[in-house]
């Protein structure tokens, strides 16, 4: 598949703030069934874009803007082919062993209810990793209600599943801190999703979880959606939860109030993939 991707992310300052320094995960990678074809970055301010990569293999582009601003839009466009793989990830960037994939961090740590719902999962399940995650997917898909009213960025999976409500951020927090619980390494990716109903607008970028399962490697799991991954999936960042893979992070200095806009168009273009 041939996706086309546009991503605006637009703050606006009710007093302007003196410098801003940010961090963009915002490209992403080749791998076995993922060419990016073409991409670019754009940032209103006059400013420099350092490259590098984090500790986790993703590209990460950061900038500092010394003078006060008003406004800040970050405007990253690009074109992606991708082929179906039953969600096998393969041929991705890894420095570090599965195991370290089974560390809690603050917003992945499972209390005692997301402990007993995984049990629960475990016990009416195949023994058979693969089948308990699947397993584990179809429960925290039909259980949890994926909303697009977002919540905050520091909401914890715990906080999330007590709602049972949450973004795909938090499903997929849920469905990771469940995982880990029952011995299975996983990882959040950051990314993007073609709808096939046709809805190209959207309101964000996607997220979804990475399981490593023996004899078999990385498999890509989508909470939110109730699927492993397809070629609808633009794979961008990984790490272990969503601050060590968010598409944006950063500060300011002084400054007011801020309003954030973000707006995303992902489509399929007819043009045949090159892969």
């Amino acid at each position: 598949m041939h996706i086309l991707i546009s991503h605006d992310t637009v703050y606006r300052y009710r007093e302007p703030p003196a410098g801003i320094v940010q961090t963009l995960r915002l490209t992403p990678r080749n791998h076995a069934s993922q060419y990016v074809a073409w991409w670019r970055i754009d940032v209103s301010a006059d400013c420099q874009l350092d490259a590098h990569e984090d500790a986790f293999g993703n590209l990460t582009h950061t900038f500092s803007i010394e003078n006060p601003i008003e406004e800040l839009t970050i405007h990253v466009e690009g074109a992606v082919d991708t082929e179906d793989a039953h969600g096998i990830v393969r041929g991705a960037i890894e420095r570090f062993p599965p195991s370290l994939f089974l560390r809690e961090t603050s917003l992945t740590q499972a209390d005692e209810a997301i402990l007993a719902f995984a049990r629960d999962v475990r016990e009416s399940a195949d023994a058979a990793p693969l089948s308990l995650l699947h397993a584990l997917l179809a429960r925290v898909h039909t259980e949890m209600t994926f909303d697009t009213d977002p919540t905050h960025a520091s909401t914890t999976a715990a906080e999330a599943f007590a709602l049972r409500r949450g973004v795909c951020q938090d499903l997929t927090h849920v469905f990771i801190a469940a995982a880990r619980s029952l011995g299975v390494p996983e990882r959040y990716v950051s990314g993007y999703f073609y709808r096939a109903d046709g809805v190209v607008e959207q309101h964000a970028g996607h997220a979804w979880a990475e399981a490593h399962v023996p004899e078999i490697g990385w498999i890509s799991f989508d909470p939110a959606n109730g699927i492993s991954g397809t070629d609808a999936h633009v794979r961008v960042a990984a790490g272990l939860d969503y601050l060590s893979a968010a598409p944006i992070r950063g500060t300011r200095y002084g400054g007011g109030a801020e309003s954030l806009a973000v707006r995303v168009r992902v489509e399929q273009s007819m043009r045949q993939s090159q892969n």
